[in-house]
């Protein structure tokens, strides 16, 4: 990949030259602050750009934004000390970066500490940068479940991965607290940091927000944040589970499955949306659950950070509705209203 790299500290950007040539990759360009980042992706969009948070005249923050809006590429946060940041990591995955890794640290003798992990994450966006949005391919039609079990509370499944946290935090603030429906979420975020999002969503949008442990079972009006590297999927005896299958799959926590498990085990017709992010992750899995007659929701283009798996959702017939984001909280409690009425009056 050809890597671009925004950075005031010349240590930090010999370390990551270092890493990035020798895994084999190409340095595209470096630029010293957000602003010469902004210019220099505007001249040369790099398949992959390492952006630190703190950086004079613009930080990392409004680096992001600014390029995902004029010159959109795959950045991720490379900075020191993140699990200090958490705020600021979410807002510029808000913004559009992909993901976040503390920078490695240059010994005296040519070491690396910390190689590894960026390494890991720079693989990953590899292969997350290389897969496209376009037209996935349908499953057999499947004849849908006669029965619901009016017992389960209604469900809203929220997908998200580029921009997400930004959006899943306006939908979260324009809900009624009184919603009475469980939430599950699954935002492509690695677990160091799902933790922290769960935390950062409920202050941010004022909505009972925790962590998806396991063996948990979704709450009505509380919001369920996958917190693990593992996929989060709804087991048989429908409580929250971590699965390490399929292990290759590039997204991880992956909105596919979790939908996927939903759509075989969560029998009362719900509502789900998938939102802002790169990939087709969540298509599939939405046609699913709209297969058995759940409500489905894509994020529409022009408020998308990442126009890439809503549009694939929508491409495969599996949204029911396309909004924009300021639409679909009003959609959700619709939805759910109407899904909670008994049959006799519906």
């Amino acid at each position: 990949m050809r890597i671009a790299i925004a950075n005031d500290s010349a240590v930090a950007i010999e370390a990551l030259r270092h890493v990035v040539v020798k895994a084999g990759h190409v340095v595209a360009w470096v630029a010293a602050d957000g602003v010469d980042a902004c210019e220099a992706c505007a001249a040369d969009v790099p398949d992959l750009l390492l952006v630190d948070l703190r950086m004079p005249r613009m930080d990392g923050v409004a680096c992001t934004r600014r390029i995902m809006t004029e010159s959109p590429c795959a950045i991720l946060i490379v900075a020191a000390g993140v699990e200090d940041s958490f705020a600021a990591v979410y807002e510029a995955m808000g913004a559009g970066a992909l993901d976040a890794v503390n920078t490695p640290v240059l010994g005296p003798r040519g070491s690396l500490d910390g190689d590894r992990a960026l390494l890991a994450k720079i693989e990953t966006i590899g292969k997350l940068v290389g897969l496209r949005a376009g037209p996935v391919r349908p499953r057999a039609p499947r004849t849908a479940r006669e029965t619901s079990n009016p017992g389960l509370p209604v469900m809203v499944a929220i997908g998200a991965s580029t921009g997400g946290p930004q959006a899943i935090a306006e939908i979260l603030a324009e809900l009624p607290r009184d919603l009475g429906a469980a939430i599950v979420i699954v935002q492509h975020v690695d677990a160091e940091f799902a933790r922290g999002l769960a935390s950062w969503l409920r202050d941010r949008a004022g909505y009972p927000t925790e962590v998806a442990v396991e063996g948990r079972a979704p709450e009505t009006d509380l919001a369920l944040v996958a917190c693990s590297n593992d996929h989060l999927v709804l087991g048989d005896d429908l409580k929250l589970h971590y699965t390490a299958q399929p292990r290759r799959y590039p997204y991880r926590p992956s909105v596919d499955v979790f939908f996927q498990s939903a759509a075989q085990r969560w029998t009362r017709p719900s509502v789900a949306a998938v939102l802002t992010g790169m990939g087709k992750d969540g298509a599939a899995g939405l046609l699913a659950l709209r297969e058995q007659h759940w409500s489905t929701i894509a994020q529409d283009q022009a408020s998308s950070v990442v126009w890439g798996m809503p549009r694939a959702a929508a491409e495969l017939g599996a949204a029911g509705e396309v909004l924009p984001l300021r639409a679909i909280a009003r959609s959700i409690a619709r939805h759910v209203a109407h899904a909670r009425r008994p049959r006799s009056a519906s």
